[in-house]
């Protein structure tokens, strides 16, 4: 079976880690769609991000206590959810679970560990799905 493939959603100040994450998956053999890598210079942002949620199997959330009141998570995060894909959060350490929007709870999630530990962690459960 193919790896599913993985379309990152994440704020500005994340992409770092992000980008880390998403090498750390690409290592692992998982396929991931990411804006910091898969978005040149002069293409139309929002027909990228669209394309990619579109051609993806998971959305990966990477989202932080101030994520929820930003229009593009909850875009992303409602496209995904209403076109059946599988949703995987990943939160900070010592978040409060009420802090997360309903659909978030309603799913399991990850919390953010270093880049590599989370991919890893990310990686055996889509294997194991």
């Amino acid at each position: 079976m193919n790896e599913p493939k993985v379309f990152i959603s994440h704020s500005v100040k994340d992409a770092d880690w992000v980008r880390s994450f998403a090498q750390a998956l690409k290592q692992r053999g998982v396929s991931v769609w990411f804006d910091g890598l898969d978005v040149a210079s002069g293409d139309s942002l929002p027909d990228a991000l669209e394309n990619g949620l579109r051609n993806s199997d998971v959305l990966v959330a990477v989202v932080d206590s101030e994520s929820f009141s930003r229009p593009n998570v909850l875009f992303e995060l409602g496209a995904a959810i209403g076109m059946g894909k599988r949703v995987v959060s990943i939160v900070p350490k010592g978040i409060e679970p009420t802090a997360l929007p309903f659909d978030v709870r309603l799913r399991r999630y990850l919390v953010r560990e270093t880049p590599e530990q989370t991919a890893e962690e990310l990686s055996s459960c889509l294997q194991a799905a």
